[in-house]
């Protein structure tokens, strides 16, 4: 088990904040930070496996452009010279996106972007590198016949969740303060839980994506950092504009950090640690989401223990999902089917076994439950749950040991509802279990209301800081 805190706090241990203010102080360069963030790279990844690439001179190619914007006193965007990583899901200029498959040919052209990294190139964050995911992302934890198993900075036998677990890992050990992923049922939200930091699956179509993903609307880009306060800075930068999506929301008027730190005084807030579906809550993650939910009280809101009235929706949700990852590998030949992660094999055959009755029967469950959860929020701001039931289990497994289900949906009930009704959702460290391991706290709220949870967020972590794992 990794300890609470390195011995002594170097520039990878910097909050991107705390980057942006030492670059503007002259107190520190892009150059030294990203030196740092490929130092911790280079001590810690072997032991978790959170990249796949690392493209160390170009990090410091961009780094040394940045360190002299700064020196000139003209930085140009939001993230000028913080050390970022891009989860190998996204479309990146110059480098190869084989989203942890053996069926992409690595040897092609590859000279486009997608939404979110182009916003973070043009806002002139440092890429570092890009980080490990489950094959085309189907599942809740990493690991992929392409790069293996990505493991917990906090545990290296436990799982760093999935599918965005390299995001997770990477920022946890400080190998770059900021992370983009994906979430499809929880995928940045469940590898933040079980590594101990932030992450905000926005409203859906609030960061726009490209190209669009074979898991329709269900799928989301999110930030990943290690505090609200990064979180928020970096939707200010993702929500930008593309043109490519068809179904984005216009930008935000205003900042997500304009009234962060404002507080929940009389928020109404509804706390359910089991959304009423009779989950097994580890009673470790039941106590802390309870705690959190006073701390919450303490400061001022309304809180209030109570189910939003919904059923577990898992199978209309697996309609989608798996009718998705049968898109997604279509073109491929039977040889190439035969190289496949064998659980994403088993979910496209049974996709293909759906009819369109099916996926117009399940997409009714969406609208339904979307009606009901908007229903709720009418009386509630927020919901409170815990992100995963459990803490983060044994490495290279779907499942825990003795699961009656072998698919990850059994053990994330409370995140990919919320990709179905399309609310933000964030995850928040809330405090470790005996064994060390984080316990994360999800909070949701209403359509649009992604500055509601991130103020909500922000004053429950000021009163919880947050601690980073010594690198293993």
């Amino acid at each position: 088990m990794a300890n609470t805190q390195p011995a002594e706090r170097t520039a990878a241990d910097l909050t991107a904040t705390e980057l942006l203010t030492g670059y503007a102080a002259g107190e520190l360069s892009p150059v030294e930070a990203t030196e740092a963030a490929l130092r911790r790279i280079a001590d810690a990844d072997s032991a978790v496996n959170a990249y796949c690439l690392v493209d160390a001179d170009r990090a410091l190619e961009q780094a040394r452009a940045s360190e002299q914007r700064w020196q000139r006193g003209a930085p140009a965007g939001r993230l000028d010279g913080v050390p970022t990583s891009i989860k190998d899901i996204f479309l990146t200029q110059h480098w190869p996106t084989l989203r942890g498959s053996r069926t992409i040919d690595p040897h092609q052209q590859w000279s486009v972007d997608a939404p979110s990294v182009a916003r973070l190139r043009e806002h002139n964050a440092v890429f570092v590198g890009k980080t490990t995911t489950p094959e085309l992302a189907w599942k809740g934890v990493t690991d992929s016949p392409l790069h293996g198993i990505t493991r917990n900075p906090w545990d290296p036998t436990r799982t760093a969740g999935g599918s965005s677990g390299g995001a997770a890992a990477a920022v946890a050990l400080g190998m770059a303060p900021l992370a983009i992923g994906t979430d499809g049922g929880g995928s940045v939200r469940i590898p933040a839980a079980f590594c101990g930091i932030v992450a905000l699956k926005a409203t859906y179509g609030r960061i726009p994506h490209y190209p669009a993903s074979p898991y329709g609307t269900l799928a989301h880009a999110g930030p990943m950092t290690t505090t609200v306060t990064e979180t928020a800075l970096m939707l200010d930068v993702l929500s930008e504009p593309d043109s490519r999506d068809w179904s984005a929301l216009q930008p935000p008027r205003e900042s997500f950090r304009d009234g962060l730190n404002s507080g929940v005084q009389g928020l109404r807030i509804a706390l359910s640690i089991d959304l009423g579906f009779g989950t097994y809550v580890d009673p470790e993650v039941a106590r802390a989401v309870t705690a959190a939910a006073q701390v919450f009280e303490e400061l001022g809101a309304v809180v209030e223990q109570v189910d939003p009235g919904i059923t577990d929706p898992v199978e209309d949700f697996h309609v989608l999902w798996f009718a998705g990852a049968a898109k997604s590998v279509e073109h491929l030949t039977a040889d190439q089917r035969e190289l496949l992660d064998p659980g994403l094999h088993e979910i496209c055959r049974q996709g293909l076994t759906y009819s369109a009755q099916d996926y117009l029967e399940a997409t009714n469950t969406r609208m339904l439950l979307g009606q009901r959860m908007g229903a709720f929020h009418q009386a509630y701001d927020l919901l409170l749950t815990p992100t995963v039931p459990i803490p983060a289990f044994e490495a290279g497994r779907e499942v825990p040991a003795g699961s009656p289900s072998p698919r990850w949906t059994s053990w994330t009930p409370f995140t990919y509802p919320f990709n179905m009704t399309q609310q933000p959702a964030a995850s928040i460290p809330c405090g470790h279990t005996a064994d060390g391991l984080p316990i994360g706290l999800q909070l949701v709220g209403p359509r649009h209301a992604d500055a509601k949870i991130l103020r909500a967020a922000r004053a429950y972590e000021q009163t919880n800081p947050w601690r980073r794992p010594e690198a293993p």
